[in-house]
């Protein structure tokens, strides 16, 4: 192998990202200090590898494993180009990156591609206290990038997906990334708050401002000063609270109920809606001012039907949550996953979690640890939905669809996780793998306490 110039090593080692010169058999002719801090490699270990069997940890190129490969593309065209890929540090940790890919005169002639590296999350950042945001699929990288591009912004951000895509840990997750990450994340769900209490709620009160009201309380955007407020459901709001709601975002000041004194607090906002805002503006239903007002930035998020090679993932990860709230040991037979694997999800991620804790409860008693494929059942999982965002936007029925036996079954194990967590609704909820707001309606609708 032809050792590269000075010259050209010299402005490889000025880049200030990872970066790599590949030939045209796939093998690494020279890295930068940068590339080889980000995998713990020394030029010696890199040069002369495949870059698959570095940063990718395969046997073969991405190409054949379903993924866009910058090099080819590179070699193909002569243009630059730019994909989304998950790749692997040095502690083997996963890590989602773009890689934009150049065509570089190689020194003996021909051509060369240069790939240079800008990482967007490692595993451990796409992490919050309800779940993870998990996948390594085209859909899911792309929208990785677009939230961690918009989270480094300050413009209100709508987030829009199907019902359980998982749009508050988005939320969660451009907060983190955010100037603003050191600030307060608070969240509210719009469809859970009564038109007589979203005052109250949102801007906080003064002492007797109504009946039985016996002292002062701050609201959610005095609270959210510095930071970050989730609005969820924001297409559920009336034309009287939408229009509250634009006051506060046009100028950032608002008063307490029953308050005379101004009040200012500088807060991000981002609202999350599984219906088509547009379409209720064009059809009086949403306020068109605070339309553009809340959709600075709109980011849509993928269904799980379109992101399919997550669902393996995805499932051992919400296996292991199950696992650790029931104390057990079950894991999915092949043919089980086939299963979940043929099947469109409906209800997206919050459905293959409710679809994975009813496997468990009926393989709990069969003694071999394994979840099969007659365990997978996903008729009446759907209709079973408990949270709001579960139902189809604007369908205009009760979300209390759930069948006398999976209430049963629900309210049995809700009751269990009480009493072995001695009431603590916090440890219930992250053992249910739902927000605490979700166990509170939970607790209410099956009169828990």
């Amino acid at each position: 192998m032809t050792d590269l110039s000075p010259t050209l090593q010299a402005l490889i080692d000025a880049q200030e990202n990872p970066f790599v010169l590949i030939d045209s058999g796939y093998r690494v002719v020279a890295a930068n200090s940068a590339y080889q801090a980000a995998y713990g490699l020394v030029a010696t270990q890199i040069v002369g590898r495949y870059c698959y069997e570095l940063s990718h940890r395969r046997t073969a190129p991405c190409h054949q494993h379903g993924e866009d490969c910058p090099h080819r593309q590179v070699l193909a065209s002569g243009r630059e180009c730019q994909v989304l890929h998950t790749h692997y540090d040095q502690q083997g940790s996963a890590e989602h990156v773009q890689i934009r890919g150049f065509a570089i005169p190689h020194p003996d002639g021909g051509f060369l591609v240069g790939e240079s590296i800008f990482r967007l999350a490692t595993q451990q950042e796409l992490n919050c206290d309800e779940m993870r945001l998990i996948g390594r699929s085209p859909a899911f990288l792309r929208a990785i990038e677009q939230l961690t591009l918009a989270a480094a912004s300050h413009a209100n951000i709508l987030l829009h997906g199907e019902s359980g895509v998982g749009k508050e840990l988005a939320a969660h997750y451009m907060h983190r990334h955010s100037p603003r990450r050191n600030g307060p994340f608070l969240a509210v769900d719009c469809a859970a708050i009564s038109e007589n209490l979203f005052e109250s709620e949102i801007f906080g009160h003064e002492r007797g401002a109504f009946t039985g009201c016996v002292g002062r309380k701050q609201g959610l955007f005095e609270l959210a000063d510095g930071g970050t407020l989730f609005l969820d459901e924001v297409g559920e709001l009336s034309a009287a609270m939408q229009a509250k709601l634009l006051r506060v975002l046009e100028s950032g000041e608002f008063r307490r109920v029953g308050g005379r004194e101004v009040l200012h607090a500088d807060v991000r906002v981002i609202g999350a809606t599984n219906r088509n805002l547009m379409t209720m503006v064009e059809s009086g239903g949403f306020r068109e001012d605070l339309y553009y007002r809340l959709a600075c930035i709109t980011i849509e998020l993928p269904p799980l039907r379109a992101r399919r090679s997550d669902i393996p993932a995805l499932a051992e990860a919400l296996l292991v949550r199950i696992n650790q709230a029931n104390g057990s040991r079950l894991y999915l037979t092949g043919e089980a996953l086939d299963r979940l694997m043929g099947y469109d999800f409906p209800g997206n991620v919050r459905e293959l979690r409710n679809i994975l804790q009813r496997a468990a409860a009926l393989s709990a008693g069969s003694g071999s640890g394994s979840i099969g494929a007659a365990a997978i059942r996903m008729d009446s999982v759907r209709s079973g939905a408990t949270h709001h965002e579960e139902n189809n936007a604007g369908a205009g029925g009760s979300t209390d669809k759930v069948p006398t036996s999976m209430r049963a079954i629900e309210r049995g194990h809700i009751a269990e996780l009480l009493e072995r967590f001695s009431g603590h609704r916090r440890a219930v909820a992250d053992a249910l793998g739902i927000s605490e707001r979700t166990l509170y309606r939970k607790l209410r609708r099956y009169e828990l306490g």
